[in-house]
């Protein structure tokens, strides 16, 4: 669904409107507090839809302290006496909704907002928030860490699954996108890194802010800022080459320095036909990230080539310091890396830009569509560049016994969404897809899929209808057994 911004509406209908009292005034009902996610009950709320978030943030890295505002234009999706924001720690020093202030109520990671005026169904508003403190980290039931990760003067935003409420208030589920304007203000000689395209780059008086625009629907876990002494650059078109010939031209030309790796200066700008590739590399990590940005073109054109167009406006990737995060996130347009990784790590966080970043999960639920079919794109990748068939991946996904903990659509709880099953075993279940339908039927149902959902949200049912009905047969027998079975079943 394609969101764009609209503008804030301040006159509410007076007559003639569903939930009015009898002097016409909207009298309406509280937006519920979740959206009943079946692991995450109390993430998201009801009521309203965001269109846009306008995010205005400044940075002190020497203490740690974060002012923001947050402005965020939503359609109501009924009549609105009150709604919910999700928000963890920092103080909020004041909301307005329509240039009114409201009532807050805060209790836990949620904002109760009363608004001066109730909200009639269809309405477009529009919600202030003015917030500042130090950011938390957050732990996710399964141990890891996510939400604002500081790291000496360094810091950055990773937000899944419920880490983005860590640095800026919204409605945090993945089943509400939105498109995104995010302006950080940082010290001179600092970057800031995002999502989207970077519009402008201004210095004043000793600090320099950095507007990001991402016109694209994204879900808030997407979300990313990444801030540190990034080395990125700007470039004119980059000429095409197969993928081993630019990465061993980098190597030679540039003695590794990923200052040469693409075809500009700094971090290696390029560009792959019309698509702008923007990316960013930790200086203390440049030489060793050199290999791994010459790959990057040749990837991305490979995985259109398989996907089809490429569903956003600009790629790229930011390259951290190891111990930045404790792992790899495939945040829109640009994923974030601990550090320099395998390729195959690159292949697969790119890959999530169609599948979970364009295709959206509706629920968390739903984890293995995005996860099964990166973890798929890294076995197609491992056959086109190293003649390992597809077939044999698959099979030695079968024989590890970390994917049969649990079926891939089935994870137990919120602490399993991440776990193996989800990755391997929602592998295994893409190819059998394929060996049912064939070469030329599968790929072709593929692209349908992410052109049919692209920029959209989509569960599981919702795909395996779309499988079967492109497919014209009943594909019932591989759902109930390597989808949702509980048994290991013989390897044919």
């Amino acid at each position: 669904m394609d969101k764009r911004l609209a503008l804030p509406l301040t006159l509410l209908v007076l007559t003639g409107c569903a939930g009015c009292s009898g002097d016409g005034a909207v009298r309406g009902r509280p937006g519920a507090a979740g959206v009943r996610d079946p692991y995450f009950p109390r993430l998201g709320n009801g009521g309203y839809d965001v269109q846009h978030y306008g995010l205005t943030l400044d940075y002190a890295p020497a203490t740690g302290r974060l002012r923001g505002t947050a402005e965020i234009t939503a359609r109501a999706t009924q009549d609105l006496s009150a709604f919910n924001l999700d928000f963890a720690g920092m103080k909020v020093d004041s909301v307005t909704v329509d240039g009114e202030r409201a009532a807050l109520h805060r209790a836990g990671t949620e904002l109760t907002l009363r608004p001066h005026d109730a909200v009639g169904r269809g309405d477009t508003f529009r919600t202030v928030v003015h917030y500042s403190g130090v950011p938390r980290r957050i732990t996710d039931p399964d141990e890891s860490e996510e939400g604002w990760l500081r790291s000496g003067e360094r810091a950055v935003g990773l937000g899944e699954p419920t880490g983005s409420m860590a640095w800026f208030p919204g409605n945090h589920h993945p089943s509400d996108k939105a498109s995104y304007d995010i302006r950080i203000t940082v010290p001179e000689g600092m970057k800031a890194v995002s999502n989207g395209e970077l519009r402008s780059e201004r210095t004043t008086a000793g600090r320099t802010s950095f507007d990001w625009h991402s016109a694209q629907p994204m879900a808030s876990y997407l979300a990313t800022v990444a801030i540190g002494p990034y080395k990125t650059g700007t470039a004119e078109r980059a000429e095409e080459k197969p993928v081993k010939k630019a990465a061993e031209k980098a190597g030679k030309k540039s003695g590794n320095s990923a200052d040469k790796a693409g075809a500009g200066t700094g971090a290696g700008v390029a560009t792959v036909g019309p698509l702008p590739i923007y990316s960013a590399v930790d200086p203390a990590v440049a030489a060793d990230s050199a290999r791994l940005l010459a790959e990057l073109p040749g990837i991305i054109t490979w995985q259109e080539k398989t996907f089809g167009p490429y569903p956003f406006s600009s790629t790229g990737v930011i390259i951290g310091r190891k111990g930045d995060s404790q792992y790899a996130l495939e945040t829109q347009n640009r994923p974030f890396l601990p550090g320099p990784t395998s390729v195959a790590t690159l292949v697969h966080e790119l890959a999530h830009q169609w599948f979970g970043n364009s295709v959206t999960p509706k629920s968390w639920r739903d984890m293995w569509l995005n996860e099964g079919f990166a973890e798929y794109t890294e076995w197609l990748w491992t056959e086109h560049t190293e003649r390992v068939p597809v077939r044999q991946s698959f099979e030695e996904a079968y024989e590890d016994d970390d994917n049969w903990a649990f079926p891939p659509a089935k994870p137990p709880s919120a602490v399993n969404i991440s776990d193996a099953p989800v990755y391997g075993r929602g592998a295994m279940v893409v190819q059998r897809v394929r060996e049912a339908v064939g070469d030329a039927a599968f790929f072709r149902i593929v692209r349908g899929w992410l052109e049919t959902y692209r920029h959209g949200n989509a569960d599981t049912h919702d795909f395996t209808t779309y499988v079967e009905r492109q497919a014209g047969r009943d594909l019932s027998g591989i759902w109930d057994t390597w989808l949702y079975g509980d048994e290991k079943p013989p390897l044919d």
